[in-house]
């Protein structure tokens, strides 16, 4: 029987089930005691080299900055937060193991570590039967610093482990907080439907080729002089930009973009990190796939800083709608 699991070693579905007691099945896979409190969970997810028809699927689960973006269990329809995707929101109060391994395929599974569940949010997706639905994605960071973590002492790990980490990353309510695209919106209205297809599409784009397409999107809204940075001396700013002549009022302002083709929302210190990479006379845009925390809203609306415009994937998804960009050229 396995005691210990080693980051990054390969273990079979039965060696899990049975050194965790789980079940056999799932990817959400919870292990309770007699009276029902959540001793341990495990998530597995599915490596992207593995996935299977990712072209159909913007929405696997995929991992960005050592953080897992993992929608919750349900296929078809609304989600709703109860049975085992209602055990994973436990972890926010109690230091419960989570314990976090990648499908390589023919039951094998890679043990990544220990997942923090930073936040979970509402969001809206298209779904197998080309329906808008609300889901719920979670947002874990894989926490593989620790090379082997023993069963028994799991819990005093992730104990250690929040108490530090919550510390440095100052996870405070307003930065689990996501402020969702902008609802509420009917799911038969056609426009909502259009802007998420469009959005799904973006997050299949090379972020490279994301990039060239935030060029031209900002070109055809009227700037001028809009390049894209190249990758080796960007230093944090994705595309520059200038206000054409023709607006007096903010004729030939400096514009810089910082650009993420995420899934995982934009916090506060990504805002403040885009703000100290401005020129000293630019006026600074973040544009992302994903959402913006709300704390992350409210550090670029600060008071005695530079304010940072935001736009998230709907916003962004409405505006190549309104410049009538076709995104077949950036595959």
């Amino acid at each position: 029987m396995i005691s210990e699991f080693h980051v990054g070693e390969r273990y079979t579905n039965d060696e899990i089930r049975f050194a965790l007691n789980v079940e056999n099945l799932g990817g959400i896979r919870p292990s309770v005691d007699a009276s029902k409190h959540l001793n341990h969970l495990v998530i597995l997810t599915t490596a992207e080299q593995y996935q299977r028809n990712l072209s159909e699927n913007p929405y696997h689960d995929r991992i960005e900055n050592n953080v897992l973006i993992y929608t919750a269990q349900g296929r078809i329809g609304d989600q709703e937060i109860t049975g085992r995707n209602k055990r994973i929101i436990e972890q926010y109060s109690s230091p419960i193991p989570f314990y976090c391994f990648s499908n390589e395929g023919r039951q094998t599974y890679i043990f990544l570590g220990l997942l923090e569940l930073l936040r979970h949010y509402q969001e809206y997706q298209i779904d197998k039967k080309n329906t808008l639905r609300k889901v719920w994605v979670f947002e874990f960071y894989i926490h593989n610093e620790i090379g082997v973590v023993p069963i028994q002492h799991a819990k005093d790990l992730i104990s250690a482990i929040f108490k530090d980490s919550r510390q440095k990353r100052d996870l405070d309510k307003e930065e689990r907080e996501v402020v969702s695209f902008e609802a509420p919106y009917n799911t038969f209205e056609k426009t909502s439907y259009e802007r998420e297809e469009i959005r799904s599409h973006l997050l299949q784009i090379n972020p490279y080729r994301f990039e060239s397409l935030v060029r031209d999107v900002v070109e055809r809204s009227g700037f001028k002089n809009v390049a894209v940075t190249p990758p080796s001396q960007d230093g944090g700013i994705d595309v520059n930009a200038y206000v054409d002549d023709s607006n007096y009022f903010f004729s030939k302002t400096h514009v810089q973009f910082q650009v993420k083709r995420w899934r995982h929302s934009v916090g506060s210190v990504e805002i403040n990190n885009f703000r100290g990479a401005l020129n000293t006379t630019a006026k600074g845009v973040f544009i992302t796939t994903s959402h913006f925390t709300k704390a992350a809203i409210q550090e670029s609306e600060h008071v005695v800083k530079p304010c940072i415009s935001l736009m998230d994937g709907f916003k962004f998804s409405k505006l190549i709608m309104d410049t009538g960009i076709s995104l077949s050229k950036y595959f």
